[in-house]
């Protein structure tokens, strides 16, 4: 096998790193930095009124709501559908994992608008939903729908091809040895896939965090009830309260550098335990 070359010798690969080096200045950490520039432009005192207002307690607390109750979700959803495709081999399965992959083909402004004909006063359930006095659009429940459906092919996407490799003959080991299924789950199944499904849970968390588009659509942007944080920031930003829908950013862009934190460990996690000892 040919030695792969780890570091460049002729100008026109140390100009492709430095071109490489330049976009990603540019395009990536130019705008993080600007983001806190300007969050801090107006010093610390401004910074901390600004995360003091209603609507931006409203904003965090209704983002971290909409996480929170996506992420667990979206967990159990993949572990059943990753068990399904990978465990069994029944009619539809193709199509079952095709189907998967809505979300990444469809615009999330369409995936809100199907939720808010489905849902809203005068859609398919929504009449019977407001007869009983259930509001799904325009509220936290309908928030938490289109993200939910949005994030749904991560975690999935990413235990499939780990369960397709790792194959089923321990689990079968184990039911033959007698172990109940709760048992191999939680003693065979479970310790082989948790670092994907820790992975799955980052990145799921990070898509919920950042979903602007079809939260947009079924939220009704009320503001201090049903503006999540990318929300708020266009919103202050359209009323040219710069410095705070600065704040609303910098917000976001920190919880983006904890996810890539997290999504770093845990990728440096699955290197070391997939490295061979010698």
């Amino acid at each position: 096998m040919a030695k792969i070359q780890k570091r460049p010798v002729e100008w026109q690969q140390w100009l492709l790193i430095a071109l490489g080096v330049a976009a990603t200045l540019i395009f990536l950490v130019a705008p993080l930095a600007l983001i806190f520039t300007k969050a801090f432009s107006e010093g610390w005192r401004m910074l901390a009124q600004n995360l003091q207002q209603d609507y931006m307690l409203s904003a965090i607390w209704l983002t971290l709501l909409a996480t929170v109750l996506t992420v667990p979700i979206n967990l159990v959803f993949g572990i059943l559908l990753a068990w399904c495709v990978t465990r069994y081999d029944f009619t539809g399965r193709r199509l079952l994992m095709t189907l998967v992959d809505i979300p990444y083909a469809m615009s999330p402004v369409v995936a809100g608008f199907c939720y808010l004909v489905v849902y809203g006063s005068e859609g398919l359930f929504g009449r019977w939903l407001s007869a009983h006095d259930i509001q799904v659009v325009f509220a936290w429940p309908g928030i938490v729908m289109v993200t939910v459906f949005v994030t749904s092919p991560y975690v999935a996407r990413i235990l499939i091809p780990l369960m397709q490799a790792q194959g089923s003959e321990e689990e079968i080991a184990a039911l033959s040895l007698g172990a109940s299924g709760l048992q191999i789950f939680l003693r065979v199944s479970l310790p082989n896939i948790k670092w994907a499904l820790l992975y799955g849970s980052v990145i799921t968390n990070a898509r919920a965090v950042g979903e602007f588009g079809a939260v947009a659509v079924v939220s009704g942007t009320i503001m201090n009830q049903t503006l999540t944080l990318p929300l708020l920031v266009e919103q202050l930003n359209n009323d040219y309260k710069t410095a705070a829908a600065f704040t609303a950013a910098a917000l976001l862009a920190c919880m983006a550098l904890v996810t890539l934190v997290l999504k770093t460990l845990m990728e440096w996690r699955q290197n070391v335990k997939a490295r061979p000892l010698h």
